[in-house]
């Protein structure tokens, strides 16, 4: 059974492939029936992935520019084969007149499969 620091792990390689355009690795993470909430594009549930292979692929978090991300106040829950991670994103973007800080609360909920892990849901709201 993997540890917390795997399951970071995981996670953490999640989300980089979200903001590096890393679609294959994204989709090797997500299960394809994915469903997720994200306040800042529409109040309804989404579902799958075909909404978020544009968005990976053209950096849209990013916009290709250096970024770092820091993962702020994290709880890992198990259960069994379920992992439910929330935390606050912490994305810092350069830009031409300096850093850009934006803030979001998460929740992703992975579950393992005889693949591996996979995020299964996502809910973010608003920080702050």
């Amino acid at each position: 059974m993997e540890g917390e620091a795997e399951l970071w792990g995981f996670l953490e390689h999640h989300l980089k492939s979200i903001y590096e355009g890393d679609y294959a690795t994204y989709a090797a993470t997500t299960h394809p029936e994915l469903s997720l909430y994200e306040w800042f594009v529409t109040p309804h549930r989404l579902d799958g992935l075909d909404f978020h292979r544009f968005m990976v692929e053209k950096r849209w978090a990013t916009r290709g520019k250096p970024y770092r991300i820091d993962l702020l106040e994290r709880r890992l829950q198990r259960y069994g084969e379920v992992a439910i991670f929330s935390y606050t994103l912490l994305l810092t973007l350069e830009e031409e007149g300096g850093l850009r800080h934006q803030a979001v609360n998460e929740s992703r909920v992975a579950v393992r499969f005889p693949e591996g892990w996979k995020v299964v849901h996502v809910h973010k709201s608003p920080a702050g």
